[in-house]
């Protein structure tokens, strides 16, 4: 088997570990994500990543803007609605982005106060 294909068939394994643990116990997030975080905590504990890992994921890398297709294909489907409803969205963004970068600030802080920095 292909270094490329066993890094893909490791990253398919985990996200459908992840599926498997959301859906048994019902959990109100994304599998995907789950499977991630169960990723990165094998790979902490292997303490590298596998060459058939890094491999797979440096493609997968390389053919990422092929993933906003159909995200720009949304947009363009709603796009009358998004016309209409600009204000509350343009709201929304700005509202959001002040408040990620706030509690990203915070959060910052507190760690550094912890770390002894001052």
């Amino acid at each position: 088997m292909s270094p490329f294909l066993a890094g893909i068939t490791w990253l398919l394994v985990f996200q459908f570990a992840g599926e498997a643990i959301v859906r048994l116990a019902g959990l109100p997030l994304p599998g995907p994500v789950v499977g991630m975080a169960l990723l990165f905590a094998a790979l902490v504990v292997r303490g590298r990543v596998p060459e058939s890992l890094g491999s797979a994921s440096d493609g997968l890398a390389r053919h990422l803007s092929l993933l906003f297709v159909p995200a720009g294909v949304g947009v363009m489907m709603y796009a009358r609605r998004l016309a209409d409803e600009w204000l509350p969205i343009a709201v929304a963004l700005v509202v959001s982005t002040v408040v990620a970068i706030a509690v990203a600030a915070l959060v910052f802080r507190w760690l550094a106060t912890r770390a002894g920095d001052p």
